[in-house]
């Protein structure tokens, strides 16, 4: 086949890939984004004129500087000082990596760009943060309703830590210390740059529609986190499954292909409504697979996406709905109706 059939074969496909899934134009929306480089400004700091920058740094970011001195690096007003000191001491080497990773963020403020027009479409209202990049320590990641995370989300700014996505191949990820007591390598596999824009997607759709599945039976925590897959997937349209979910894709193929197995396994092995914390923790929690599956294709957190699955089926059953109404909706209503019987 010539080039010229090539690209046209692919544009069909592409086109009815986008049909399918109903993915609305969105070019017309404006949206303004900025994207601010405190990580640059942070580290330009001389070390011997520490105060006179952070009083500068505070003028030009006074909502971030404050998070980062005091809730990132945990530094009161008698630490300030030789405790900033002492982390640009040991972090230059760490942050000479950052700049060689992140030459540019065009990229980055690119797939914002659209990801937020999607969420403007969706929900005209919403109030586009500022982006900031940092590079804080490594030995913690912030803490949101659904887990620990790169990044984070404050009144009118989004945090983005790019010292977690460096590269799975990233020596410190590798470190005994680092997957002991921050993140395991099946979770530091994600710590590159293309999955920033989920990472922080992820905290957009908790902001509008804050995860209510806490204290739920197990099968309704798994609609209520599906829930949060389906209206990340409305903003991420083109975005790969495997970079939204976090799967692998040799993963995603094992549940698309076995999933009538993995709901079959779900309900004859528990109790659907089981309040029981370890069995909640065995289909939600995060793991290098599913306890009862495939420890070498099974990703974990399967009952998510099988909550996801439900969440599809309801929806073919009521097209009419928008993403708002979805995500309102019960999930025992949307159990009853997706009438989610895989095979």
């Amino acid at each position: 086949m010539n080039k010229t059939g090539i690209f046209l074969a692919f544009g069909i496909l592409l086109s009815a890939c986008n049909n399918k899934k109903q993915i609305p134009d969105v070019s017309a929306i404006k949206v303004d984004i900025r994207l601010e480089r405190f990580d640059k400004d942070l580290f330009a700091i001389d070390s011997d004129h520490v105060l006179p920058a952070l009083n500068q740094l505070d003028q030009k970011y006074p909502i971030l500087t404050s998070i980062f001195l005091r809730n990132i690096l945990g530094l009161d007003s008698i630490s300030t000082l030789p405790g900033v000191k002492r982390f640009l001491h040991l972090s230059q080497g760490l942050y000479d990596t950052v700049k060689n990773v992140f030459r540019t963020t065009d990229g980055i403020e690119k797939d914002f760009r659209k990801g937020f027009q999607f969420v403007k479409y969706y929900f005209p209202d919403y109030h586009v943060p500022v982006i900031a990049t940092i590079v804080g320590p490594v030995d913690a990641m912030a803490q949101a309703e659904s887990g620990p995370t790169p990044d984070f989300l404050r009144p009118g700014l989004l945090g983005i830590s790019l010292q977690f996505y460096l590269g799975k191949s990233f020596s410190l990820y590798n470190n005994a210390f680092f997957i002991d007591n921050v993140a395991p390598a099946y979770r530091s596999r994600r710590f590159s740059k293309e999955y920033i824009i989920a990472d922080a997607m992820q905290l957009v759709v908790n902001d509008l529609f804050p995860d209510q599945s806490g204290g739920k039976p197990l099968v309704e925590q798994m609609i209520e986190k599906g829930k949060q897959w389906y209206l990340l997937d409305k903003f991420l349209p083109l975005t790969p499954d495997s970079v939204k979910t976090g799967y692998t894709q040799q993963q995603l193929e094992w549940c698309r292909e076995n999933e009538g197995l993995i709901w079959s396994y779900i309900v004859k092995n528990e109790d659907l409504y089981s309040l029981n914390p370890s069995v909640i923790q065995t289909y939600i929690g995060e793991g290098p697979f599913t306890q009862g599956f495939s420890q070498e294709l099974s990703p974990g957190n399967i009952g998510q996406w099988v909550g996801w699955q439900i969440v599809k089926k309801f929806i073919d059953r009521n097209p009419g709905l928008q993403p708002g109404e979805v995500m309102r909706t019960e999930a025992k209503q949307i159990l009853e109706e997706a009438k989610y019987k895989p095979k």
